[in-house]
């Protein structure tokens, strides 16, 4: 028996992996090649492309779609309808599947509902993209953006919330600035 669920009007490929205690709702296709983790949900609606890798523990709400060369590492979260992209000048009449860019989602980042992030970017350990934001460069490790184009406008921490002065309010986590970001002191 199967140590994962796949609802019954959704379709993996053969060839597709998908870890323990996985879960796979509503009219979702998983690609053979794709690689899926431990303890996913991938929500309704919700595409995972041949090349896509997604760690254990990571959340995708309804109608994503996650392309070729897009890696998610463990514990992300992916907001209802946000995009992923994978060919930076698209045509339909021009091939470019040999053009895909390497898309990098780091440990626990969140994504918020229809954020764009275009393909080539890494969104960095913790960070925060906040709700219809276009993510076109790289996120530090703990930053939190939101605009179009998104713009780092502070820092979050481990547990979500918003910092102050590199402190967290609310579960008092300090952090201090580095090279990619932020660390926990």
């Amino acid at each position: 028996m199967a140590e994962y669920f796949v609802h019954e009007s959704s379709y993996v490929d053969e060839g597709a992996v998908l870890g323990k205690d996985t879960k796979v709702w509503h009219f979702s296709h998983v690609m053979s090649g794709a690689h899926i983790g431990e303890r996913c949900v991938l929500g309704q609606n919700v595409n995972v492309g041949a090349r896509a890798v997604l760690g254990n523990g990571v959340k995708v709400q309804n109608n994503v779609s996650i392309y070729d060369d897009v890696v998610i590492e463990d514990d992300v979260f992916c907001g209802p309808s946000c995009v992923f992209t994978n060919v930076i000048n698209p045509r339909s009449f021009v091939e470019r599947k040999d053009e895909y860019k390497l898309t990098t989602v780091r440990k626990g980042a969140s994504i918020g509902a229809n954020a764009t992030i275009v393909c080539g970017v890494t969104l960095g350990k913790y960070s925060f993209v906040g709700a219809g934001s276009t993510v076109t460069k790289d996120i530090p490790d703990y930053g939190m953006v939101y605009g179009n184009p998104a713009r780092l406008q502070g820092w979050v921490c481990l547990c979500g919330e918003k910092l102050e002065e590199y402190k967290c309010p609310t579960c008092s986590k300090s952090y201090e600035k580095k090279d990619r970001g932020l660390k926990e002191i």
